[in-house]
């Protein structure tokens, strides 16, 4: 298996998982919080593609899905146009909200840019260091890696929590 069949394969799971976790939800669903501090399903899916269209159109030099599809008007958040969600307060997780025909989209839309780019993958790509504010430097085999951990954590939540429903 090459690296771009490996990671093909990981991305093709998350989407799939996605996708499920959201399938004929209202937006009252998508919008449940178990506790008011809980983050709900859709927040955890659209945080969860907000962070791999960051991250990987970042890594291969590519404009977000996020901007260049027009999803900041389609979603039209309360949110700056670059947030991702990390460390969101209990309040700026209730801005985010939006139908699962919507996320589905998004979710569709940055998974076809994530596979166009992965599938030309090789070995050698993976150790070309993406980032340097950390020590060690952030290879693009580690940031994949990562992308694909917290994408699979996030996505799992939101299939927990549609079981609870």
């Amino acid at each position: 298996m090459t690296p771009a069949e490996l990671l093909t394969d990981s991305f093709e799971r998350i989407r799939a998982g996605a996708l499920a976790a959201i399938d004929g939800l209202s937006q009252e669903q998508l919008a449940h919080r178990i506790t008011t501090e809980a983050n709900p399903i859709g927040w955890l899916v659209w945080h969860a593609y907000r962070v791999q269209d960051d991250h990987l159109a970042d890594a291969a030099g590519l404009q977000q899905v996020w901007a260049a599809r027009g999803f900041i008007e389609f979603f039209d958040l309360d949110l700056d146009e670059d947030d991702i969600g990390f460390g969101h307060t209990a309040a700026q997780v209730a801005k985010v909200r939006a139908s699962a025909d919507l996320l589905a989209r998004y979710v569709e839309a940055t998974h076809a840019q994530t596979l166009a780019w992965v599938g030309g993958l090789t070995e050698d790509h993976l150790d070309r260091v993406v980032d340097t504010s950390w020590d060690p430097p952030v290879t693009l085999g580690v940031r994949l890696v990562s992308v694909i951990d917290d994408d699979t954590q996030h996505i799992g939540q939101a299939a927990y929590l549609r079981g609870l429903l």
